[in-house]
């Protein structure tokens, strides 16, 4: 193991995070999770080591103080969708938060910093991708010694990719997809995990920006159906012209957690593809998608029946 380091992680209470911070704990490092809400995360005191601070990421004077006397800094802060339409939540949430952070960082004497972003960030015109590339462009611009992690979409237990698409083709008979041609190369959470740790361990990564995607390059069409095969389920899987797939996008933009955005549909028009094998740089064997997934499901699968057995007992 390499020398154990003071770690902040803002952002650890989320999928990526919970997995990165279990890894740093168990690995010997001192984890502090800043969250606006800990005791909501009681659980990730259980982790050997971790300390969980209520922090007001938008509070510089409050986010200093909890950076005080790391060595490191990680910003996994991010979001899909914003609660209105203009863009101002994707720059609240990636700009104005990674100004805060790197100001922070200086106020407080932290040197290193690892920067979750996406693949095709600055790219487009979705409002997503735009924010990820400016809170990038203000990374590389400060006097860090900076990290930027660009993956493409993450697959694990408790993902937001096969996971949702599960619960969608239990409820449905058929499920009308918008871009389904939009291609994707999936990354395991623990290779992500896996290249973070690497960045925070290795001094020479420094000024480094990796690519971080798996070696299956899978539509989205075949992602939903992937899904339903290793669900056991027979779906009709229906691909939207884009016409269509705007009106959905339109309809999802007012439903309750936006199951399908606007900003969702200016961002598939851009392939979540790779051209730099960040993980073969920080030398990482990508894990197949079948290693994980099928296992994953089945393990999905057997709760459901469980849960019916349970509404069933219950109505007897």
């Amino acid at each position: 193991m390499s020398t154990a380091q003071r770690i902040v992680v803002v952002g650890g209470s989320g999928f990526i995070g919970r997995h990165l911070v279990a890894r740093l704990a168990n690995a010997g490092h001192l984890v502090t999770v800043t969250s606006r809400n800990p005791s909501g995360h009681g659980d990730l005191r259980l982790l050997p080591g971790l300390r969980l601070l209520q922090v007001d990421p938008h509070d510089p004077a409050a986010l200093a103080a909890a950076f005080a006397g790391a060595d490191a800094v990680v910003n996994l802060v991010g979001i899909l969708n914003e609660r209105g339409f203009g863009g101002k939540g994707f720059r609240r949430a990636h700009v104005e938060l990674t100004e805060r952070v790197i100001a922070a960082c200086a106020t407080a004497g932290v040197a290193d910093l690892v920067q979750m972003s996406a693949l095709r960030a600055g790219e487009g015109d979705s409002h997503y991708l735009r924010t990820r590339g400016e809170a990038e462009a203000l990374v590389r611009a400060s006097a860090l010694r900076w990290r930027i992690v660009r993956p493409s979409v993450v697959f694990g237990p408790g993902d937001g990719l096969f996971n949702r698409f599960a619960g969608l083709l239990r409820l449905l008979p058929a499920l009308p997809i918008a871009r389904p041609g939009a291609r994707f190369a999936p990354v395991y959470v623990g290779d992500v995990v896996e290249a973070m740790v690497r960045c925070l361990e290795r001094p020479d990564t420094a000024g480094g920006t990796f690519e971080l995607y798996g070696a299956r390059i899978m539509t989205l069409r075949e992602i939903v159906a992937y899904t339903a095969r290793h669900l056991g389920l027979r779906r009709w899987v229906i691909g939207l012209p884009d016409p269509l797939g705007r009106v959905q996008a339109l309809v999802g933009d007012l439903l309750p957690g936006k199951p399908i955005s606007s900003d969702n549909f200016r961002s598939l028009k851009l392939d979540s593809v790779g051209s730099r094998d960040g993980l073969a740089a920080l030398g990482i064997a990508p894990t197949p998608i079948d290693a994980v997934v099928p296992q994953m499901l089945a393990g999905g699968r057997h709760q459901a029946r469980l849960d019916q057995y349970r509404q069933h007992a219950r109505r007897r």
